[in-house]
């Protein structure tokens, strides 16, 4: 690792690594939660840790303590950390999939994070603000969910461009929703009333058919502490039925489940709960030699696209 870091001195290239607050805080039960956010970013400007002290130095966040174990480990090094530039090359906070993971913590930790950058704030052994790239712009429903279920949550917006929750961006700029985003119809599927009611045909019960649409579609959502996580069992099954729904784009026999789903032009969503709509991606262009998975690429490409449009210019 001394010989990679060399390299990069000498050639005058950056360090780039990580930093994940919530991962602290979501593998220890016993980790300082407001340890995990800024001092003055909880409600009403509160908040603020029980300080780290590390020989005359302070630590009221993890952020600080994480940046500065890398500088520290620079000088011990035998590194002038002064002049090696440090890159900060993901850090975010989940809205979905754990109980730490919702919109408003994680509008407390970037927005506390953002005034930091607006403020050119930097750490306690590095008084310069470092380069930091916020993780990430969308939603990613198909990434692994190994590290947990949060893993495709990341996003500060939702998979059509849609603001999660607000972000003052300095000097009066605010995050704007992607526009002119298209959607299939206004339908979903959901658990039959006869099959909810416990009816459905041949006595038939839908464990299975959610066990095959969450195989396929994503469920997160659907976990402890999560956004749906207080849905009954009947709920549930929609909730899984349309996330197929939407993902096989309202084709045909993509709500049958043994005749257990029925399409609704009614809202299910509940709450904090939000059964979504597909984005309508008809329109765009085929490419020759396209493979099976690249409809859906297209779309979240063409969702990212217009965000960015939206937030920088």
């Amino acid at each position: 690792m001394v010989s990679i870091v060399r390299f990069l001195a000498d050639s005058v290239s950056p360090i780039t690594f990580n930093i994940y607050p919530f991962l602290s805080l979501n593998a220890d039960p016993n980790f300082p939660r407001e340890y995990a956010f800024f001092p003055g970013s909880g409600s009403g400007g509160g908040g603020g840790a029980k300080p780290v002290v590390d020989g005359s130095i302070s630590y009221t966040n993890v952020f600080d303590a994480n940046f500065d174990t890398l500088v520290s480990a620079l000088e011990k090094n035998g590194f002038d950390a002064e002049k090696v530039e440090i890159i900060v090359g993901e850090v975010g906070w989940p809205t979905d999939g754990d109980v730490n993971a919702s919109p408003a913590l994680a509008q407390r930790f970037n927005q506390g994070l953002l005034n930091r950058i607006v403020q050119g704030q930097g750490t306690p052994r590095r008084k310069t603000a470092p380069e930091v790239y916020v993780f990430s712009l969308v939603d990613e429903d198909a990434k692994s969910i190994d590290p947990g279920k949060f893993e495709r949550h990341w996003g500060i917006f939702s998979y059509d461009g849609a603001v999660k929750y607000p972000l003052s961006l300095g000097n009066g700029r605010q995050l704007v929703p992607a526009k002119g985003v298209r959607y299939q119809a206004r339908e979903w599927c959901v658990l039959s009333p006869q099959a909810a009611a416990g009816n459905g045909p041949n006595g038939a019960t839908w464990t299975s058919s959610v066990e095959y649409a969450c195989q396929l579609a994503d469920c997160t959502s659907l976990g402890p502490g999560s956004s749906c996580a207080g849905l009954d069992s009947a709920a549930n099954a929609s909730y899984a039925f349309n996330m197929y729904f939407q993902k096989m784009d309202h084709r045909r026999g993509s709500c049958v489940f043994n005749n257990l789903g029925v399409v609704t032009k009614i809202d299910p969503s509940n709450g904090s709960c939000r059964f979504p709509i597909e984005i309508d991606t008809s329109r765009l262009r085929p490419r020759k030699n396209s493979g099976a998975g690249e409809g859906k690429w297209g779309t979240v490409v063409t969702a990212a696209m217009a965000v960015v449009w939206a937030v920088f210019y």
